[in-house]
């Protein structure tokens, strides 16, 4: 069974769609194996977890987003899971996520220097689950 990290970003849990994500992916067929709230995050996880985006110039709204409140963090399983998630949680960019996928539904575009409040992350591949997984869960 394949394995997925997944973040509910601190605008998903500050907006309670917490629920909602939760029963979108139990809907789908997945398996919560693991779910955890952090109440506050380091700025040095969240270097860690966006290490190829640190030395970009549109990091640093990021790192002070995702460090601006509570998140949820967990690991879901099932078939072709990566796959499936990145497509239950839409494109990137709220203005390009299709309605009935979770950014389609709940994103907000971002302000000058702000991120995008989109809700939600996952794993873009199986190399970057178990990179995440090992990251998040140490255990």
């Amino acid at each position: 069974m394949e394995q997925t990290f997944f973040i509910i970003k601190p605008d998903g849990v500050k907006r309670g769609l917490v629920g909602e994500v939760l029963k979108r992916i139990e809907r789908r067929g997945f398996k919560l194996e693991k779910l955890e709230l952090r109440s506050a995050v380091s700025e040095a996880l969240i270097d860690q977890h966006y290490q190829d985006l640190v030395e970009k110039s549109f990091y640093p709204p990021i790192r002070q987003f995702m460090t601006s409140g509570p998140i949820i963090v967990g690991i879901i399983s099932g078939p072709k899971v990566i796959e499936s998630w990145r497509d239950m949680m839409g494109a990137t960019r709220p203005e390009e996520a299709l309605p009935g996928t979770i950014r389609g539904d709940f994103a907000k575009a971002a302000g000058e220097n702000q991120a995008i409040q989109n809700v939600v992350h996952g794993s873009d591949s199986e190399e970057s689950a178990k990179r995440e997984i090992a990251l998040w869960f140490k255990d």
